[in-house]
């Protein structure tokens, strides 16, 4: 693993940040350097991102919210021009779709019945508005009390919704699978598929420059 492939990753959130780490490893690829910024300042940086991407890998995630009708479109307005190395990925429509999309372990850590998970989690408007309302109806009172916000609360989640979603997330033997969830999520299996085939194409580089010289 210490010879993985490094990707330079820009992203908005903190839970978007455990998500990057946590699809690099299940590729086989390593976080090099992290850029955690606002939406409005990780798009105005793109383009020298994408500069940077021409020689070294890059991921790059932000949520697609409301902004426009669909990821491939707003990538297009984004990013019309990706460089070789960039994985440029517009969650649908925020990252908590991602982890929707494996509703088996995510029900099992919630303490809900799978069936209270939706097994389309693409079509839902407000992901994480979403899953908060799922862990209220929790039969524990730890998940209740840490991710939905308490009654007057001015907090969009509990106090703790990042570390608890962060353990789920990175539980490689309990909890998210993202091979499983990129079945349900075809914005999340074409991320993984786009960063297999740049560990693939940036692994031959080294060879082929000494094959050409």
């Amino acid at each position: 693993m210490d010879d993985g492939v490094s990707f330079q990753c820009a992203f908005e959130g903190s839970l978007d940040e455990v998500v990057v780490r946590r699809l690099l490893r299940h590729v086989g690829a390593l976080p090099g350097e992290l850029y955690r910024q606002k939406k409005s300042d990780l798009l105005g940086k793109l383009q020298g991102f994408n500069a940077s991407a021409r020689t070294r890998p890059w991921l790059a995630v932000v949520d697609l919210d409301h902004d426009t009708g669909c990821a491939p479109a707003a990538v297009r307005n984004w990013l019309p021009a990706p460089s070789p190395f960039m994985n440029f990925r517009v969650a649908v429509r925020e990252v908590e779709t991602w982890i929707l999309a494996d509703r088996e372990r995510l029900g099992r850590y919630l303490q809900v019945p799978e069936a209270r998970i939706t097994g389309t989690p693409e079509a839902i408007d407000y992901p994480k508005e979403y899953l908060i309302n799922c862990a209220r109806e929790s039969s524990s009172p730890a998940i209740r009390k840490g991710i939905v916000p308490g009654p007057g609360s001015r907090r969009t989640e509990g106090p703790t919704y990042l570390s608890l979603l962060s353990e789920f997330v990175n539980d490689t033997e309990r909890g998210w699978r993202p091979e499983v969830a990129s079945a349900h999520s075809e914005n999340l299996e074409r991320c993984i598929r786009s960063l297999q085939n740049t560990v693939g194409t940036f692994s031959r580089e080294p060879q082929r420059r000494r094959s050409s010289r």
